[in-house]
């Protein structure tokens, strides 16, 4: 049965609130849960879809966290389950048009099953339209919550359960830092990390720091702390995470501990492999340039997105550097780590943009030497400076540009990989390849996909030695070196 809908109950989204940044102090919470939800999952299963970003999917294995300490049991079937999230993704427009599909196979199956919860919770429901449409049209979803208030799920659940009205509470605030919430890990070697959270850099085409709240650092002791314990778990590689990742320590201390400092002390760890995502070219300075150069468990990749070579872009695009700058910082890159392989993010028909300034963005392409990059054709997100922009490139011209583009993009991607053959790559092992049985599959040091013949399972989560013996633009062959 449908949930009523309270409107005066529920704390709705507001982009005019999430735009704010007025400097409020962030409040570290410490996650408990109260005594009456303590046993609200009893004998009940969840199941979590989750889109979008390396974020999401640390987001979602605290929510799993969350829902297992009060009792629930993962789901192998979302069908099946008693209560099914969505964590949601808001950067495209398709991601939003997933997710209506999925919640169209999931009331076919509530319409059977009644007391089966649905929740929509992550980035979209932070969009005033997307969480009006789910209100409205949208009738059996029966949660709603935005990035802000994972911490609160029990409540949340436990008031669809016993009353009558839909719950929803998404706030559009600068944030806080949830601390101590528990999490269940997809990998028992590979584990996501988040150093902070937010981002206030405010790219045009970006609803990101409206869903996602101001720029906001983890204490180092906190972080130290979690990797020191993946460490005794016996976790081979970390990924940091945050929005603006080398934005680290900006926000906090005035400053004086910033993210070159964070990857020395991670560094002294042991932890064997660290990698992170998604850096600002604008916050790539020499400190942290040196940590990557000089500490050994920091992998030599580094997905670094300029989303375009043109400065007149750039500058509408409010990305704070020049095509000049970005490519300065290519080069003290590969003077301080030699070999490293650099990818990154490029856009293609932004408002306005011309085939003189996407040419800009093909040449920069070459330039850079880039080993691989994920490219989009512009997608109008609402709420959005860029929303607003006269946009006549024709959709077919735009294809025609991202169809060049890929095919600049292909090449170094082989580039990539070729120049590897011959030689002996340490892969940590993720598991069986999914494209040729009795092949193991994992990622070099390079982030290179690597595919070697063994049917050893026991070597899954170990780092091995692989001689490579061929390659292809995509992932590389190789022999296991005994």
């Amino acid at each position: 049965m449908a949930k009523c809908v309270n409107k005066e109950n529920m704390v709705l989204p507001s982009l005019k609130e999430a735009r704010l940044r007025r400097n409020f102090k962030t409040e570290t919470i410490k996650y408990k849960v109260e005594d009456k939800y303590a046993h609200l999952g009893d004998g009940k299963t969840y199941y979590i879809y989750t889109y979008g970003c390396q974020g999401n999917e640390a987001d979602s294995e605290i929510m799993a966290g969350i829902l297992e300490s009060v009792g629930y049991k993962h789901a192998e079937d979302p069908l099946e389950a008693d209560v099914v999230l969505l964590n949601t993704c808001a950067v495209r427009e398709n991601a939003e048009q997933r997710i209506w599909g999925v919640l169209g196979q999931l009331k076919g199956r509530k319409r059977n099953h009644p007391d089966m919860l649905i929740g929509i919770c992550g980035c979209m429901p932070q969009e005033e339209n997307a969480t009006q449409k789910l209100i409205e049209s949208y009738p059996f979803v029966d949660i709603i919550f935005g990035t802000h208030n994972r911490g609160n799920l029990p409540k949340l659940i436990y008031q669809a359960y016993f009353t009558k009205e839909k719950a929803v509470e998404v706030l559009s605030t600068e944030g806080n830092i949830l601390e101590s919430a528990p999490k269940v890990r997809e990998s028992t070697f590979k584990a996501w990390v988040h150093i902070m959270y937010g981002c206030d850099e405010f790219c045009t085409y970006c609803i990101v720091p409206y869903t996602r709240g101001r720029e906001r650092s983890r204490a180092k002791e906190d972080i130290l702390a979690e990797v020191k314990e993946l460490v005794e778990k016996g976790y081979k590689e970390i990924t940091l995470l945050g929005q603006n990742v080398n934005a680290y320590g900006k926000d906090i201390n005035n400053g004086e501990y910033t993210f070159g400092d964070l990857l020395r002390d991670i560094d002294k760890t042991g932890i064997e492999r660290v990698r992170f995502t998604s850096p600002h070219p604008r916050d790539m300075d020499e400190n942290a340039i040196n940590a990557m150069a000089t500490c050994k468990s920091v992998m030599p990749h580094l997905h670094f997105p300029v989303q375009s070579g043109n400065d007149r872009v750039l500058k509408i695009m409010n990305r704070k550097y020049t095509r000049e700058e970005y490519l300065y910082k290519i080069k003290r890159l590969n003077e301080e780590i030699p070999g490293i392989s650099i990818t990154t993010d490029i856009i293609v028909g932004f408002p306005g943009e011309t085939k003189e300034e996407f040419n800009d963005t093909l040449t920069l392409v070459k330039e850079a030497g880039f080993e691989g990059a994920f490219t989009f054709i512009y997608s109008k997100r609402e709420g959005t400076p860029a929303a607003k922009m006269e946009d006549p490139i024709s959709e077919e011209e735009k294809h025609v540009w991202f169809n060049q583009l890929k095919e600049a993009v292909d090449e170094g991607y082989l580039r990539g990989t070729q120049r590897f053959v011959g030689q002996v790559v340490e892969v940590l092992v993720d598991g069986e390849s999914k494209s040729d049985l009795g092949m193991l599959s994992g990622y070099s040091k390079h982030n290179k996909l690597t595919h070697f013949k063994s049917d050893d399972k026991s070597l899954i989560g170990k780092i091995v030695k692989v001689k490579i013996t061929d390659a292809k633009s995509w992932f590389m062959i190789g022999d296991l070196v005994e």
